[in-house]
């Protein structure tokens, strides 16, 4: 029997420091694909339907439209330029698979879209969501904790049992009304738990004074469509003992697998009510 041909992936890193060694070797081990890897901003010009025509899916890691280190030590944002913002969105119509990983949910900040396109958004510091005011997110390093299944039966979570990880967590905006959530972690998604990113950029780590934020939900992995396009976003893989687990893995496979599926593209395509 032989093996179905690999996927040809392109994967777009870039805008936030990471230990790249470990990292690819998350990918050069996967023996389903073959990857392209392209960093930001040169990333752009890939994401017109032409230019993507032959990545079987896109695989995000990046974090453009934030500059560290803006004025008063805080942050600088970028708005996305207009021809890629167009074919980021031509792209999403004709139905391309993109898969984002970890801090992929802080990218273009002042583009309210792509946190439409994600199902989230990781701020750092405070600013507006859905129109509305909203608190710094919250974060914690080297945590670790234990992500069960929410939906055994999601091609997400195939040969996924609870696993534990050391890693980063978020407290982040999750728009729990338009995803599908398949993985949680057990770890307290409250605010004594996380601390202030703002104040972190301003060389104050791990602090939360004077810093608030509802408690949120706790999910680590969602699945959405957006226009054609399945979309799949997976919160770990912020450190080397991450990229070695097994489990992180495991999901980085199968949502890989799953946003460039028949499958996949099926759901998208007919609304994405229930992922299957």
């Amino acid at each position: 029997m032989t093996s179905p041909p690999q996927l040809n992936v392109l994967l777009v890193t870039k805008g936030h420091p990471f230990r790249k060694e470990p990292f690819f070797s998350v990918f050069d081990r996967n023996p389903e694909i073959v990857y392209t890897h392209v960093e930001q901003p040169a990333a752009q010009a890939l994401f017109n339907p032409q230019a993507a025509e032959p990545y079987d899916a896109i695989v995000l890691y990046d974090m453009p439209g934030i500059r560290f280190g803006g004025e008063g030590g805080g942050m600088a944002y970028d708005d996305p330029p207009d021809w890629y913002r167009a074919g980021l969105l031509e792209l999403l119509e004709q139905g391309k698979g993109m898969f984002f990983l970890h801090h992929a949910m802080c990218g273009w900040p002042r583009w309210d879209e792509y946190a439409e396109i994600v199902g989230g958004r990781f701020l750092f510091e405070p600013g507006p969501t859905r129109g509305e005011p909203v608190a710094s997110s919250g974060y914690r390093l080297n945590v670790k904790h234990r992500i069960d299944v929410v939906d055994p039966d999601h091609p997400l979570a195939q040969g996924v049992e609870p696993f534990e990880i050391l890693d980063e967590v978020y407290l982040a905006e999750i728009f729990e009304d338009d995803i599908h959530p398949v993985l949680r972690s057990d770890y307290p998604a409250s605010q004594e738990h996380f601390y202030d990113p703002a104040q972190a950029i301003r060389g104050e780590m791990d602090q939360r004074e004077g810093w608030s934020h509802p408690t949120g939900s706790g999910l680590m992995a969602w699945v959405k469509s957006y226009a054609n396009s399945p979309i799949a976003y997976f919160a770990a893989g912020d450190c080397p003992s991450a990229y070695k687990n097994a489990g992180f893995q495991r999901v980085v496979a199968n949502g890989i697998r799953w946003v460039a599926s028949a499958e996949a593209h099926a759901w998208a395509r007919a609304g994405g009510v229930k992922a299957s």
